[in-house]
């Protein structure tokens, strides 16, 4: 069995590692942070919860010990909060400092951060392109990238803003380049290779592989039973369970339907302050709700161990994000248990996870005994929806079910939020690092024109 010791990673890491409890590394962390460590660009592909973050964040620390600056771009505010946790276990002990860059976050303590020269900058695209913008952070003297989930990174949806990125880091031949993800299309990699430099691939499993020892049903429902089959699966099982919906403010009738059960539920979705998604994400992994409703922002930003169950009350917006969703349960090798709601008119969407995921999911039949219809607690539609049907998008003609869209909307600071960019106020005083300025001693210089 192999050990962290083979992999080339330097003596106090090991030391730092062995004091974590990470003793024998994942098949991704094996395969892909030798390679990262001598400097190749790498594209990683593993399923969800097998440790990929650490398996860049390693690398990426240990450059950063010799002084190379990393850049690290993720799509979901979660997700980027979840990354700064891992290298805080590794990194702070080893005097490694890393900045979150998000938004829905005070500006303030963002700068005071960049101010302290950080080796690593962690960020969702559109609030690194507000600083980007203000010129309170430069990346020209960025030595390794990293771009996590790197399938949204470089959709449709984000291709804009990460165009704008990659235009003001270093040259591929003058920097390293590192892409994980669990999905990694052809047409992605064929574009992000054009930003990368002879890579390696290392792929534990092909791109769409589910979690060995998840389980997977499928129910063929109508819209209106949908609520009262969820009800009816909650009452069988009584562990953690998570709940996607496709839109915001289905997740927040689903939530509030299920308080008025008499469950504890809380909700994640892009209408929801960053203090309110984090209180809700906390409160789940520390138990005091057992339910947590989420949009596809959560689909790949959490990392929870024990859920028990994935409950994707609507089918999502791309077959991909399917593989994601049900990859929050059986982490790390654990079993878990993942259900899907399809309506009659879904079978096209369940086809094309099946194609991904290569494999047929299970036909569960309705159960017998649901329980009586309820009245709902909310109204169905956005309340918006009374203004006269403005957008095609909320027409009660529009089509349910939005497969075969080639991208889902970006989940960033500048998409999700509904309110206006942040800003930024007079330029702070130049202090070197990320910030713009003057370069310390040993870092390549900086120039004030990071557009």
């Amino acid at each position: 069995m192999s050990n962290f010791q083979s992999l080339g990673i330097a003596p106090n890491i090991l030391d730092i590692l062995e004091k974590s409890g990470f003793t024998t590394p994942t098949p991704i962390q094996e395969r892909s942070i030798p390679s990262s460590i001598e400097g190749k660009d790498l594209v990683g592909i593993a399923q969800t919860g097998t440790g990929k973050t650490l398996a860049f964040a390693i690398p990426m620390i240990q450059a950063a010990l010799r002084g190379d600056k990393g850049l690290i771009v993720v799509p979901t505010r979660e997700l980027a909060l979840q990354v700064q946790e891992t290298f805080g276990k590794v990194g702070v002990p080893l005097g490694i400092k890393s900045v979150v860059l998000i938004g829905g976050e005070a500006i303030g303590r963002q700068l005071q951060q960049l101010r302290r020269n950080p080796h690593v900058v962690i960020g969702t695209p559109g609030r690194i392109i507000d600083h980007l913008e203000q010129k309170t952070v430069s990346l020209s003297g960025v030595k390794i990238l990293t771009l996590d989930e790197a399938d949204r990174m470089f959709d449709m949806g984000f291709a804009p803003q990460l165009k704008r990125i990659l235009s003001v880091l270093p040259p591929p031949d003058a920097r390293q380049t590192l892409l994980f993800s669990a999905t990694m299309p052809e047409d992605i990699v064929r574009i992000a290779r054009a930003h990368m430099k002879l890579p390696v691939r290392v792929e534990i499993a092909p791109q769409g592989t589910a979690a060995e020892k998840v389980t997977q049903e499928v129910f063929f429902v109508q819209r209106q039973d949908k609520s009262r089959l969820l009800e009816k699966i909650l009452a069988e099982g009584k562990g953690s369970t998570l709940i996607f919906a496709r839109m915001k403010y289905s997740a927040k009738r689903i939530a509030a339907g299920l308080r008025v059960l008499g469950h504890s539920a809380a909700e994640i979705h892009s209408n929801r302050s960053l203090m309110q998604r984090k209180e809700a994400l906390e409160g789940f992994k520390n138990g005091r709700y057992r339910i947590l409703v989420a949009t596809d922002i959560a689909a790949r930003g959490i990392d929870v161990k024990g859920i028990a169950l994935v409950v994707n009350y609507d089918l999502p917006a791309s077959a991909e994000d399917y593989v994601h969703r049900i990859g929050r349960t059986g982490r790390m090798g654990g079993v878990g248990h993942a259900v899907s709601f399809a309506t009659p008119n879904e079978k096209g969407g369940v086809r094309s996870i099946e194609r991904l995921i290569r494999s047929t999911l299970p036909l569960s039949k309705l159960p017998e005994d649901l329980p009586p219809a309820r009245a709902e607690t909310m109204p169905e539609r956005e309340p918006f929806q009374r203004f006269g049907n403005r957008s095609p998008r909320f027409s009660s003609s529009a089509p349910r079910s939005n497969y075969g869209r080639t991208s889902a909307r970006p989940y960033s600071s500048t998409s999700s939020s509904p309110y206006p960019r942040p800003s930024f106020g007079r330029r702070p005083p130049s202090r070197g690092g990320f910030g713009n300025s003057s370069p310390r001693p040993g870092f390549s210089g900086h120039s004030r024109r990071s557009r």
